[in-house]
């Protein structure tokens, strides 16, 4: 069974920076599809970033050039660097992790990920 367990987030001021980890247990991240996502209140959930097995990533237009995501298969687990933080940042933040790779073009779609973490919050003031 796979393990997802966050840590990390908090609250800073606009233009501050937060790092996120996602611990990952009960496989070896090397062989599974990673992702962040987020959710603000009363708004639907919404990819940030995503990594595939052999590296590749794709991130939201949102947070392109402020975000890095990064998988370390040696200490399994999954993190989000995020700079340059708005308040429209704010929100949950989600770990997400599959087995089978996302059908093509749906690697930012929620549904495409089986196993997800807690959440953590980000609070970003203005």
């Amino acid at each position: 069974q796979v393990r997802l367990v966050q840590s990390g987030g908090g609250s800073v001021q606009t233009g501050g920076s937060l790092r996120l980890s996602c611990q990952v247990s009960g496989t070896d991240s090397r062989w599974i599809y990673m992702a962040w996502f987020r959710q603000a209140p009363g708004k639907e959930r919404e990819a940030v970033a995503t990594i595939g097995r052999i590296g590749t990533i794709t991130y939201a237009d949102s947070v392109k050039g402020r975000f890095t995501v990064a998988k370390n298969n040696a200490e399994n687990t999954l993190s989000l660097e995020m700079n340059s933080l708005k308040p429209e940042d704010t929100a949950m933040y989600y770990c997400a992790a599959d087995l089978n790779p996302p059908r093509y073009s749906r690697e930012l779609q929620s549904s495409e990920y089986d196993y997800w973490g807690q959440g953590t919050q980000v609070t970003v003031s203005s």
